[in-house]
């Protein structure tokens, strides 16, 4: 007897077979009609509140700014994107590559952002003429299941397949994600590392993201209002629940009281070694962090954990002093929440052994953010230092983490709520996931003229320094 699970699958293989003729105008289309799905204000308002009233988590204002802004960044880079035919030839070589599409995509898609994560990897599924069913977690089903409705809408008005695009039915259980997952020809999984390992583990090509955990470095030469507003915006957004919500901040002891002063003046609030107590107490409860205080605002916070300082109701962000790394100092973990960790390092060598020693206990891989002189020799230097030897895929410098990471208007990273973080993450990539990985390419091979190399000119170096007798 064939499953739920089984159904939706097939009926995804028939639509993707229908869809695989398409042109690259009629995939063009129909991805411009699907972002509106989103992008209309009315639905994306009315997205944007469900997501917070069905999670409890984040804010309402920034879920619609990120709705828009992450997909309408995305929709211009599939604009000018080639998935359909030739999109690569070298005559010299006699290579040509023709995109192929994978077939039918499992999206695993986390609470935290039920609406932008799914059609993001809906659009890009649909770039490459793939069909893709949505996993949602069991928060984000209501907001996934009214996004597709729009989306379906959208789809019927230029003439696509309903069913290139579907869900799973309610309830969503552990047992249907992972029989998606085997069903599919490929998995894309955003969400916590038990469904990460789920998608590696399931027998069918995944990719996967790494834990969130991002610091960044303040050093002498920060203009330290600029850093500390970006730092505050980056923290504040959406009550910090993405992964590139900056976790902690290493300060160089050269600055680190006008830094602070600077954090204080952006909304920040430090707490007392009793009112750190206190929230790790609700925090870390049982030694690992609870779900009590996640992307909740700091006033929520400042009642649930039963702070004392009268101003913990008015911060916008908390900030705590830690010296140490690891399950001893809980703090120096991911925390997504707006409450932002603080070390002292006595100069920039020690702010990047400092970053080393908080990623080899949580974060390797992701990226690392640097507020430093705005050009030049100086930021130049230090970038190249922090790329040639922390473990991490992304030097952010001088911006707010959390929309730098993903993909800016002012910068040229892809626009993804899902970063790969390398083997250093235990990821198999360490791009922003993007269009590429739904793609497959099949490569045309052509005689060329032979050209075989002597020995003793691709060794030369070698025979320089030994010679043979």
């Amino acid at each position: 007897m064939t499953t739920p699970v089984e159904s939706i699958v097939e009926r995804g293989h028939v639509a993707q077979k229908v869809y695989e003729k398409y042109t690259q105008a009629q995939v063009n289309l129909v991805i411009e009609a699907v972002a509106w799905a989103i992008l209309e204000p009315a639905r994306n308002q009315e997205l944007a509140e469900l997501a917070v009233k069905d999670t409890g988590l984040g804010d309402v204002a920034d879920k619609f700014k990120k709705n828009f802004r992450k997909t309408l960044g995305l929709v211009r880079d599939l604009s000018c994107a080639k998935t359909v035919g030739i999109i690569s030839e070298d005559l010299k070589t006699g290579l040509t590559e023709y995109a192929r599409p994978v077939g039918v995509v499992a999206a695993i898609t986390p609470s935290t952002n039920p609406g932008a994560t799914p059609i993001n990897k809906i659009l890009n599924a649909l770039k490459c003429r793939n069909a893709v069913i949505v996993a949602p977690s069991p928060k984000g089903y209501s907001t996934c299941a009214r996004l597709l409705e729009f989306v379906h809408q959208q789809l019927d008005q230029v003439n696509a397949p309903r069913d290139l695009v579907q869900m799973l039915p309610f309830p969503i259980t552990k047992d249907s994600t992972n029989e998606l997952m085997r069903l599919v020809d490929l998995v894309v999984a955003t969400g916590s590392q038990a469904n990460i390992r789920a998608a590696y583990t399931c027998g069918t090509p995944a990719f996967g993201v790494g834990a969130g955990n991002v610091s960044v470095i303040i050093d002498e030469y920060a203009d330290l209002g600029d850093a500390a507003l970006k730092i505050m915006q980056s923290k504040t957004f959406d009550n910090a629940t993405s992964c590139s919500s900056e976790n902690g901040v290493v300060i160089c002891e050269q600055v680190y009281t006008k830094a602070i002063n600077a954090l204080e003046a952006a909304g920040g609030l430090m707490l007392d070694a009793e009112d750190k107590e206190r929230l790790a107490k609700v925090m870390f409860s049982g030694g690992k962090l609870t779900s009590t205080l996640t992307a909740q605002y700091p006033a929520v916070i400042a009642e649930r954990a039963q702070l004392k300082n009268p101003q913990a109701k008015l911060a916008k962000f908390f900030m705590v002093e830690e010296q140490g790394f690891g399950p001893s100092a809980p703090f120096s973990g991911e925390k997504l929440s707006p409450i932002l960790t603080v070390w002292k390092a006595a100069d920039f060598k020690a702010a990047q052994e400092t970053i080393a020693n908080i990623y080899a206990y949580q974060g390797a891989g992701h990226s690392v953010g640097l507020h430093t002189a705005k050009s030049g020799e100086v930021m130049e230097t230090r970038a190249a230092i922090l790329a040639e030897n922390l473990d991490v895929a992304r030097i952010i410098v001088n911006q707010a983490h959390t929309v730098a990471t993903g993909g800016s208007f002012e910068n040229g990273l892809p626009f993804s709520l899902s970063m790969g973080c390398g083997t250093w993450g235990k990821n198999n990539f360490s791009d922003n996931m993007n269009y590429r990985h739904y793609l497959n390419i099949t490569r045309v091979v052509r005689p060329i003229p032979e050209h075989i190399p002597k020995v003793e000119d691709l060794l030369k170096d070698y025979f320089s320094c030994f010679p043979q007798s």
